[in-house]
């Protein structure tokens, strides 16, 4: 017998009208994973021919630094890979040529450089971002209007600068004029005042100093900012080629940048590529690792910069 409070679900018919609807709805769904799917197809396509156009120069570099001399000038036509590779090349960049010398040179001027860059845009920045002095915004806005100024009549004044205070060739004068970037310290303002004033009042009441508070609160909490201004000026001074030409003549004091100039005209020779590809190689692999190593942090901080919330 069947229990009274148990009723049949109402049979649901299809009608052509309804039908019609499920079926446009599963054709348009059908489309539109169909067109995303071609979208993303062409923007992979795109991306990897863009990405064979970039790094086929530094595949070249490698390949022809592989190459022997005697193979390289015995080919008519450019191979794109050689089947005898040598590291002959790589032995004579450190042993033919001062390369070791212009490694250490550069890495003494990227170091302090970068260390004394770092320092006066921090505190720059703190004092731009939460001390109130008189002229403050003056002063910020005459800094940001140097940024419109040429770099070449900066070069110029600062070559006069050094020229007369006796510091050419010498890491004194190689390195004073990098010592300040007004665009880090923008940067490092604009993140800094991101910090919420209510810590530094309550820092300020529990009697913190200025320094104890940008070293025990704001630099950890601006650290991604502060990590990537540090890594693009190792970028910076190591691929830094016009100021250093410029203001050194002794080849004791030649960085990487004019020193690879020195060894094409009296190490290698013109005519020895391969030589000259492998001490390219040995002084662009130190950017390169850096860069893949902290990639993910000079996009972080790039994008922390630019947000205000």
């Amino acid at each position: 017998m069947e229990h009274p409070l148990t009723t049949e679900p109402p049979l649901t018919t299809e009608t052509p009208e309804t039908a019609e609807v499920s079926s446009a709805i599963q054709t348009k769904q059908k489309n539109t994973r169909r067109t995303a799917l071609i979208q993303k197809a062409v923007i992979y396509f795109l991306l990897t021919i863009w990405a064979l156009i970039v790094l086929f120069p530094f595949y070249w570099m490698v390949l022809t630094s592989v190459k022997s001399y005697g193979a390289y000038n015995a080919e008519h036509i450019p191979a794109l890979f050689t089947l005898s590779p040598t590291l002959q090349n790589y032995v004579d960049a450190f042993t033919t040529v001062p390369l070791v010398g212009y490694l250490l040179n550069t890495l003494i001027f990227t170091a302090a450089t970068t260390i004394l860059m770092v320092a006066v845009s921090v505190l720059a920045a703190y004092a731009f971002a939460r001390l109130e002095f008189r002229g403050k915004n003056l002063v910020f806005t005459l800094f940001l209007s140097l940024m419109m100024i040429p770099s070449e009549l900066v070069v110029i004044t600062n070559f006069v600068t050094i020229t007369n205070l006796g510091l050419r060739s010498t890491f004194t004068g190689l390195v004073l004029p990098s010592v300040t970037s007004v665009f880090y310290i923008y940067l490092l303002k604009e993140n800094f005042q991101q910090v919420p004033d209510e810590l530094y009042r309550a820092a300020k009441v529990d009697g913190t100093s200025d320094l104890k508070y940008l070293w025990k609160v704001m630099i950890p909490i601006c650290r991604p900012t502060i990590v990537t201004i540090t890594i693009l000026k190792i970028i910076e001074c190591w691929n830094s080629y016009v100021w250093p030409r410029l203001i050194t003549d002794d080849p004791a004091y030649y960085l990487v940048s004019n020193g690879i100039q020195e060894i094409r005209e009296n190490g290698f020779g013109r005519e020895n590529i391969p030589a000259m590809m492998a001490a390219v190689v040995v002084i662009s692999l130190p950017l390169i690792v850096l860069f893949l190593c902290f990639r993910k942090k000079i996009m972080s901080g790039v994008s922390r910069g630019g947000l205000k919330g």
